[in-house]
């Protein structure tokens, strides 16, 4: 005759005590409570392996923490499990293993795996600019958290200081690199999706602010300047490089011996040092900047960079010296390095250069993607004739000349 098991309730586990010996209250089923003699009550599920048919037993968590009614959901999910051939005791192993590995996976360790393939075609001062943006704002503060639990009100939360603080550039890129990392992540398996492609969406439209520029008309003011400034010599050639090439000031600090073409009067940019481009970059050079790369050929022409390091150790010049520059001959404010190009900009654009000469001078990716797939001209032949103008623009207004009027004398090419 077949023994019936009657199931318990919570009034007789309340008031199963202890015993000098351990002993169980059976529920039925499998489902088993153990009480020990200080009084502890454990739920145990007992059953036999799917495979091997020994008996086996798995714990459900202590009571009253699972109640009985809890503890008998448990009991039948480890029945379903066994139906389907499956060792509840392995399965639980299982997941907390994978639990565990998913929350050994934190965004620092993530990022440092995204950092180390990024970095690969990034020059030196874009590599440290987006370190230091993402070890001030983002890591101290999200870098434990397992990667899995980064959610986008999580970082929205973290970025709101900044925006209060007005900082929306350095918002922005270190919105943009989270979303670089966790695309990473996506793209290695580590996670399914990535929660953070829509949080611009919670932050303002951000105000485009120009660097500061002096008009073309001032240029002899700032020439006279640089003139006379008490400038490391080096210093003062990359300010005068900056204004002949018209180039951004990282390209421009990072000038290699190895990438002139003397015979050919070019400078050939490889695409890694090119911000944003996809392919290479190649500068006409005017007479000015030849005679330029002349002089620090005298200082430099030994050593791997045009443009030296003041702090020696085979460095070139930081993206910021000339900007640095500026700010002790007074011009904070008014120009920075980069603002060289919006006075070229200017000017050329008043000499009625053409605009797609202009553009490709000063490296610019069109805006139109259909435009971009089928424009492919660097223009270089035109944009000779142009930097050749621009050269000599600089040189009159070196000499005091003020305007375009008094070199009207060059073909404008490129119209």
């Amino acid at each position: 005759m077949t023994r019936t098991t009657t199931p318990l309730n919570d009034t007789e586990i309340k008031r199963a005590k202890p015993k000098e010996r351990e002993y169980t209250l059976t529920d039925g089923g499998g489902l088993l409570l153990r009480v020990t003699p200080r009084g502890s009550k454990t739920w145990f599920f007992n059953y036999r392996h799917p495979y091997t048919d020994k008996r086996n037993k798995i714990s459900l968590g202590m009571y009253p923490t699972v109640s009985l009614a809890n503890a008998r959901k448990e009991r039948e999910a480890a029945k379903v499990l066994l139906s389907q051939n499956i060792d509840p005791k392995s399965h639980r192993d299982a997941e907390k293993r994978a639990k565990a590995a998913e929350h050994s996976i934190t965004l620092l360790n993530v990022y440092e795996q995204w950092l180390n393939v990024w970095r690969q075609d990034k020059d030196e001062t874009t590599v440290k600019k987006a370190i230091r943006h993402m070890e001030l704002y983002a890591l101290p503060k999200l870098g434990g958290y397992p990667l899995k639990e980064i959610t986008a009100p999580l970082v929205i939360d973290m970025l709101r200081p900044l925006e209060k603080q007005n900082k929306s550039e350095t918002l922005s890129r270190v919105r943009i690199k989270l979303n670089q990392v966790m695309n990473f992540a996506v793209n290695t398996g580590v996670v399914e999706h990535n929660p953070l492609t829509k949080i611009s969406a919670a932050f303002g439209t951000r105000t485009t602010v120009h660097q500061p520029a002096l008009q073309p008309k001032e240029l002899p003011e700032l020439l006279q300047a640089i003139k006379i400034a008490n400038l490391y010599t080096p210093t003062r050639y990359l300010m005068l490089w900056s204004l002949h090439t018209l180039l951004r000031p990282a390209e421009l600090a990072g000038t290699r011996w190895d990438e002139i073409d003397f015979k050919e009067r070019l400078w050939h940019i490889p695409v890694h040092r090119m911000k944003g481009k996809k392919r290479d970059h190649t500068v006409p050079l005017s007479d000015q900047a030849l005679d330029i790369l002349e002089n620090m050929r005298q200082i430099s022409g030994h050593l791997d960079h045009v443009f030296p390091s003041q702090l020696g150790q085979g460095k070139h010049a930081n993206s910021q010296t000339v900007n640095r520059a500026l700010v002790r001959m007074g011009y904070k404010g008014r120009q920075t390095a980069h603002g060289f190009r919006s006075i070229g900009s200017t000017a050329l654009n008043e000499q009625q250069f053409s605009p797609d000469v202009i553009e490709a001078a000063l490296a610019h990716i069109d805006k139109n993607a259909v435009r971009r797939a089928y424009n492919r001209s660097d223009y270089l032949e035109q944009r000779r004739a142009m930097m050749s103008w621009w050269s000599e623009y600089i040189e009159q207004a070196a000499n005091g000349k003020v305007g375009i009027a008094g070199i009207k004398t060059l073909k404008i090419i490129g119209n």
